[in-house]
């Protein structure tokens, strides 16, 4: 009898907790009140294509109820297989984003918002990226900024904030009227204001200094990306809600 009453209990608690499985890739009565929207439903890659593409890229799987990101054919780890997508149902402006991550040992990958499809031109060649990294053993953890939850290349995210390889973060993304911020596992970790001198100051420190689609200037609104960098990476609990 006692045996039956802790199994329920821990069971109970399982179901209470944050992303299990039963509450993987839903919305609560809470969340439809608030006006979230889910852009995975966990089975399927309806809604999604590859960035400058008409069909999902062939190194997406869905796993674990999550879709799954894996190192293209002929690849070797680090090579993307021109595997980027995009939800293409929708662009998207003033929004709060949330997306639970995943990312096997040394992986690299990346989510984009605002993002401007250019033909020919890859998904970061005109959107902010938020970093999504293995911080301990991936080869680009040498620079502050390159780190999970960073504003890639321009701000860093506390390291503190983020759980390792093989585990779940959560990351949510708020943008209003160019307000940025980055709440990596409950923590805010980024703020910036887009379209701003101070941006501008951002946008000259770092790489995108050169990219003609910085310096033309983010779009107002653009579609929410994914990054294929050459690594298994998962991506689940995919939710918008407008603002």
């Amino acid at each position: 009898m006692k045996k039956n009453i802790l199994m329920t209990l821990f069971l109970a608690v399982c179901v209470a907790l944050p992303g299990f499985s039963q509450t993987v890739n839903k919305l609560s009565k809470k969340e439809k009140k608030e006006g979230w929207a889910l852009l995975f439903n966990g089975k399927s890659f309806d809604g999604w294509r590859q960035c400058n593409g008409a069909a999902m890229p062939a190194n997406w799987v869905i796993e674990e109820d999550a879709m799954k990101v894996v190192i293209g054919e002929g690849k070797s780890p680090g090579q993307g297989a021109n595997g980027d997508i995009l939800f293409q149902g929708k662009k998207f402006k003033n929004f709060e984003l949330s997306i639970d991550w995943k990312a096997s040992k040394m992986a690299n990958s990346g989510i984009f918002f605002n993002v401007r499809e250019v033909p020919g031109k890859p998904i970061y060649y005109a959107s902010p990226e938020i970093q999504v990294l293995d911080n301990v053993d991936a080869t680009d953890n040498k620079i502050d900024s390159h780190l999970a939850g960073s504003l890639y290349d321009m701000l860093p995210a506390d390291p503190k904030t983020v759980h390792p390889a093989g585990s779940w973060n959560t990351i949510v993304i708020k943008v209003k009227d160019g307000q940025v911020t980055h709440t990596q596992n409950g923590v805010k970790v980024v703020s910036y204001s887009l379209w701003t001198p101070e941006w501008d100051v951002l946008v000259a420190k770092s790489k995108f200094k050169t990219f003609p689609g910085f310096a033309e200037g983010i779009s107002k609104e653009g579609f929410i990306g994914l990054q294929d960098h050459g690594y298994p990476v998962w991506f689940r609990n995919i939710k918008i809600r407008e603002l």
